[in-house]
This record gives C-alpha cells, structure tokens and sequence, in this order.
C-alpha cells in the first residue's frame, strides 16, 4: 500500500469499455468480513450553533456557511471515553445477537483516552465483563479506518475471529472554549463495529482494496503541541490538505479494487465538515445521494464519525448486502486512510 499524493486533484475517471458488474461480482476480497452489529453513542448534551453565539463572535448562518455544522453534542457530568465507547460497543453487540463471550479482540481508536494507562480497549472490555485483550490505536480522526484496518489483518489469524472495533473520542476537553476557530467544529460520541471473519473467496464480503498515506510535514496544520492543553489548527490549510487527501486516497483505493466513483453505492467519509465532504465527493465522482453526512447534527467527533455515520445510514436502510463502500479518514498527522469494502450484515 503506497501513501498518496496529497497534490493530486484528478477526478475519477470515466469508466473503460466492457461491463463491470460481473468483474465486480467475481472479485476476490483481500480480507473477508462481516459487519454483524452497528452501535453509537453520542454526548448528552446538545450545544446549537446560537448557544455558541452568546460567548463567541460568530453566528448560526456564519457557522452553517463555513461547515455545514448546525449543533454538536457534548458529554456532560459523568460521561468519558470509555463510556460513550462502551454505550456504542452494547449496542453493537446487542444488534448482532452476539454475547461478550464471544469476543475475541476489542480494538479501540482514540485520541482522548481517559488516562494513559490502561488502554481504553481495556477500560472497555472491563465494563462490559469481556476476556478478550484489546488495545487502542491513536491517529486522529483517521482512527477507525486505520483500526478496522489493522482488524481485518488479524483476523487472518484463526485465533481471531470476532474483533469489536471501536473509535470514541470526547475533542470538546481539547478544546479552548474561547477559540472561535476550533470550538465551533467539534462534538463527542462513540460508534461501534461487531466484525467477524469470512471467507476470501469471489464475490465475498470484505475489504476488496485499501490506500493508506501521510504528509508528516504538516503536523502543525492541526495538533496540540507539546506542553499546551488545547487543540491548535490552520482552518484554511486543513481543508486544502484535507480535501485533497481524501481525494486521492479514494481514488487510489478505487483504482486498486478496479472500481470508479460511479460504481460506488454508499461514500462514507469521515465527516469533519460539510464543504470538505462535498469537494471530495465531487473529484471522486460519486452523485450526492450516494453520499453519508450526519455533520449538521454531530458536528465533527473524530474517530467516533465514520462508525456512527456507518450506523445512521443502517438505519436509514442505505446499507445493504453487496453495497459497494468507500470509507475515508483523514486527521491530524497528517494521516489519511481508505477502504473499498463489499458490505455484509
């Protein structure tokens, strides 16, 4: 898997001749799985734009413009990482009929654990009385991507057979709640995939082709620098790098499952802003109605984003046995992730 070049704004390209539904159908996945079980969690407080308008100098309308964001939800007294993930991850287990006994691995995406040790995956597997190891993975709002990924590959061992992937983060404690720039766009929740093993075979569900990709010299572009306690970013910068990442990421993914942004069912992005999501949406080529966007109501959660987008479109009924996905992250790091996976529930 090669990194991607953040400077390429080709759009996909129109579709060679011949018909692709059967090549599609026969094709073989690199990793077999299934997505049995769907959860989310969200904080329990929502913040409109207008209630961030009585402290900051901005607007609902300046707001909306700029992100698309409406409101955001915030953990109020009592909620944490590990609860929000937990919340999520009962969910998902209780949708796949699933008991924690069966559980094999607990992969948890965060950047705000709730202490340095332990992990947050064990935090979890604790709570929810589990006796399976987990551990957490950190890469921003690219983490469930990157932790979906990296289960898919463990699950070519017959030991692991059901992994519980999970991406939580609660950003709103990075914030600085006087920081127009970044308080704005930020909100916490949790979501959760039950994933289980299938077979590599034609036509099988899985993840039929990847991109994974970094610019480390853009680590300023968003980060909490060292000995500081709030999140610092280059708005403008981001999303330029942001929409061009994601781009080209799905756009390699697509070209290695031999696949176009018009054969594309469900575009699941991670849903940082809704400008972002429609620019890259565009240069891929995928028609807006196959596109996820939860952003109005959630604001941006991170790596909590693309699995609760994941479980609204479930719900809407927009995931289907055979769906062609694309799921896209990009974060802080600069890091950038793509999957194209053949859906199974």
């Amino acid at each position: 898997m090669t990194a991607t070049d953040t400077t390429d704004t080709t759009t996909a390209r129109p579709a060679p001749a011949g018909d692709r539904a059967p090549a599609l159908a026969a094709s073989r996945p690199t990793f077999g799985l299934r997505v049995v079980g769907l959860g989310g969690a969200l904080g329990r407080e929502r913040v409109t734009n207008h209630e961030l308008a009585r402290r900051l100098d901005t607007s609902d309308a300046w707001i909306r413009d700029r992100t698309g964001i409406g409101a955001r939800r915030v953990a109020g007294a009592g909620e944490s990482t590990t609860s929000l993930a937990c919340e999520a991850a009962r969910r998902a287990l209780d949708q796949a009929g699933i008991g924690g006994s069966d559980v094999d691995l607990v992969v948890l995406a965060t950047s705000t654990p709730d202490s340095p040790c332990p992990s947050t995956a064990a935090r979890v597997a604790a709570a929810l009385g589990l006796r399976a190891p987990g551990f957490d993975l950190n890469s921003a709002c690219t983490g469930f991507v990157h932790a979906l990924h990296v289960s898919a590959a463990l699950m070519a061992d017959p030991a692991v057979a059901t992994v519980l992937v999970i991406g939580a983060d609660r950003y709103t404690s990075l914030l600085d709640p006087d920081d127009r720039n970044t308080a704005i766009l930020f909100g916490d929740g949790a979501g959760a995939a039950l994933v289980t093993s299938a077979p590599v075979e034609p036509g099988g569900p899985g993840i039929l082709a990847s991109d994974l990709g970094g610019d480390t010299g853009a680590l300023a572009v968003v980060e909490v620098p060292p000995g500081r306690e709030h999140l610092v970013m280059d708005g403008p910068e981001l999303f330029r790098r942001a929409t061009r990442g994601l781009a080209s990421s799905g756009t390699a993914a697509l070209d290695r499952a031999g696949v176009v942004g018009g054969d594309v069912d469900l575009y699941v992005p991670h849903q940082a802003n809704q400008r972002i999501i429609n620019a890259a949406a565009g240069r891929l080529g995928i028609a807006d109605g196959r596109v996820v966007s939860d952003v109005e109501e959630r604001a941006n959660t991170s790596s909590a984003s693309i699995p609760l987008a994941l479980e609204a479109a479930q719900r809407a009924g927009r995931l289907t046995p055979g769906s062609l996905v694309l799921l896209s992250g990009i974060g802080a790091g600069l890091a950038w992730s793509s999957l194209v996976v053949r859906w199974s529930a």
